[in-house]
């Protein structure tokens, strides 16, 4: 750990920081310290004013009130560019990335001191050269449609690092990786703080703070509310810090009771984009009454896995059976029909409607019926009422209902996903990464919910990259790998060691 910060000058001071929207005081007063060569936690919960913090220092939000110093120099932030200019960079959780573009093209997109005519080769042979220094593992010709989401990280880092950056902004880093690039990611950051670079990241990880950070503060309502070394606290203190209760790290659950099967897959084979076979002769049955948690590296057939399940994505082969119903290759709204409720991946591009109204989010899945419809005629009061029961059910931090939903945290859009598809569903829930972007308290919640969901006689199909919860969530895990089931085993007779090793694509069978 390092020297006591008082030994030495801070590299940024955020002091005084405040930003308002219309009905929300996001940053009250707030200050903030960061030195040469360390790592900051910003904690607190989803809309705590974390991100708007960030998005101050990083020129996307310009603030109502407050100063911002780099190297003791008072300084101006006008835009990303202006931030850029001295050495501040960002990272956001949904990348910035051209997804038809090389990494090269990515990389030197904007920037005005390259040469006229520009020598890709020359820019490529430089990315190469960072590439290799940080373990970034890059192709700079590699289009970013092409590439995973650990590895689009890793293009964003390499941008910033061939701008010139000294402070890093990361937002929520971790919460699209699997456990293994969460691990090299700390390994570049401790790389990069090692040569004086410095960073800021956020996350609702407890286990990553302690892993990663020298410093934590801790936002509530907008306030900052505590600073802590980080090796002076706790993952248990922090939570309490950002939630005001103490946090249960463990669900308590009854042993399930399963019922009549709710869904079947028998050998189901699909395509992925490239043609290639992203799921192969998969089959599998859950039950209502039960949760099946699905691990695996992400990128080896779970998106796909959740996409046939709900319409989504076709199958070549196989067939997909809901309560006994032949459902194979029906379209979305059949399975909506169904009873089929579906927390997506990606909530930004697949969850929401950005420019839609929290309210009428929220009713996306139910407005084609009574109440809220009769005769073919919409009724916005009972919209409007249907919203403010689940927002306060689901404690979904929003101005009003008729905010615009992409105005929300990233968390309180999973709320709002979370809010309508459990709502809406009657048979099966099929929930990936439902949890992802929530802090610790709104985690506890969602994870309570699941199983609130399963004793209420549903089927709930869990994807999560989290080993701890799935067993400690799910009654049955199976696990994935290059789109096959490696295995099925009871959640509470799984171990790590076991799961990783079939995640690493061996069978179950040559484990015993």
């Amino acid at each position: 750990m390092k020297n006591d910060q008082k030994e030495k000058t801070p590299i940024l001071e955020m002091r005084g920081i405040t930003k308002r929207f219309p009905g929300v005081l996001a940053n009250d007063n707030v200050d903030l310290e960061l030195f040469p060569g360390e790592v900051l936690a910003l904690l607190g919960e989803n809309g705590a004013g974390k991100s708007t913090l960030m998005n101050v220092l990083a020129g996307l939000y310009r603030a109502d009130s407050g100063t911002i110093r780099m190297k003791g120099e008072e300084i101006e932030i006008y835009s990303p560019k202006d931030a850029m200019k001295h050495g501040i960079g960002m990272i956001h959780q949904n990348f910035k990335l051209v997804q038809t573009m090389t990494v090269a093209e990515n990389v030197i997109l904007g920037l005005e001191n390259e040469d006229f005519i520009l020598d890709l080769k020359k820019v490529g042979n430089k990315i190469k050269d960072i590439s290799s220094h940080y373990n970034l593992k890059v192709d700079p010709n590699a289009v970013i449609w092409q590439m995973s989401v650990g590895e689009q990280q890793r293009v964003e880092i390499l941008k910033l690092i061939y701008r010139g950056a000294e402070v890093l902004i990361l937002d929520e880093p971790t919460a699209v990786l699997t456990p293994q690039e969460s691990r090299e990611l700390n390994q570049i950051i401790k790389q990069m703080t090692g040569e004086g670079k410095s960073a800021i990241f956020i996350t609702h990880k407890m286990d990553e703070v302690m892993e990663f950070s020298d410093w934590v503060r801790v936002l509530q309502k907008g306030k900052l509310v505590s600073v802590v070394r980080t090796k002076d606290t706790s993952p248990r203190e922090l939570s309490k810090m950002m939630v005001g209760r103490e946090v249960l790290f463990r669900v308590e659950k009854k042993p399930a009771q399963p019922g009549e099967t709710v869904l079947k897959l028998e050998n189901v084979t699909a395509l992925n984009e490239k043609g290639i076979k992203a799921l192969q002769n998969i089959s599998l049955n859950l039950r209502r009454g039960e949760i099946l948690g699905i691990a695996g590296v992400a990128g080896n057939g779970q998106r796909e896995l959740t996409e046939v399940i709900t319409g989504l994505h076709k199958v070549t082969e196989g067939k997909i059976l809901v309560e006994d119903k032949d459902m194979t290759n029906k379209d979305p709204l059949e399975f909506i029909n169904e009873g089929v409720s579906h927390i997506p991946s990606d909530r930004v591009a697949m969850g929401i409607v950005g420019d839609m109204s929290v309210a009428h989010n929220l009713a996306m899945k139910e407005y084609r019926k009574a109440p809220l419809t009769e005769y073919g005629i919409l009724h916005p009061k009972r919209i409007l009422a249907m919203a403010k029961k689940m927002i306060t059910f689901f404690q979904i931090a929003t101005p009003t209902p008729y905010t615009n939903v992409k105005f929300l945290s990233g968390g309180n859009i999973q709320k709002t996903i979370l809010a309508r598809e459990i709502g809406a569903c009657a048979s099966l829930l099929v929930a990936a990464y439902p949890a992802r972007g929530l802090d610790v308290g709104a985690t506890e919640s969602v994870r309570k919910e699941m199983i609130s969901e399963r004793d209420n006689g549903k089927g709930v199909l869990l994807v999560s990259e989290d080993l701890d919860e799935l067993m400690s969530v799910s009654d049955r895990i199976a696990v994935m790998n290059e789109g096959r089931i490696m295995g099925i085993v009871p959640a509470d007779k799984a171990d790590i060691e076991s799961l990783g090793l079939m995640m690493a694509g061996v069978p179950q069978e040559e484990l015993t």
